[in-house]
């Protein structure tokens, strides 16, 4: 099969459709190849058309202490005393730049990330 890049949506789609007819082909054969061509058109198509932007500073902070398996009790200290970071994780408070310096270099997420502004909840 001839491949090229994908740039309209309807070859996006049939490029989808055909990943799934030979997305469990073994590797090093014909339909293996095709497969893992067809990822990286699927994936160059999709960062051009369907970014995913940064997750907002909150959700990036529960993502990385799962990833590092901490509780809300391991980051007293971090974001405050133990009602504060449940406040922060719960949307009650922002964050302050002291926490965002101090949450970069700990948990090693970017402070680009953690600065973005984000809903309180009500």
């Amino acid at each position: 099969m001839m491949m090229k890049l994908i740039k309209t949506e309807e070859e996006y789609q049939t490029a989808l459709k055909r990943l799934d007819e030979v997305f469990f082909a073994e590797e090093n054969t014909p339909e293996g190849d095709e497969a893992e061509v067809l990822m990286l058109l699927i994936q160059n198509y999709e960062h051009q058309h369907h970014p995913i932007g940064p997750p907002d500073p909150i959700e990036a902070i529960k993502i990385r202490m799962e990833e590092l398996n901490l509780k809300q009790k391991d980051m007293v200290g971090i974001m405050g005393g133990k009602s504060g970071v449940s406040e922060i994780l719960n949307r009650k408070k922002r964050l302050t730049v002291e926490m965002i310096r101090v949450l970069s270099e700990k948990l090693k997420i970017s402070a680009a990330t953690l600065i973005i502004d984000y809903p309180l909840a009500d």
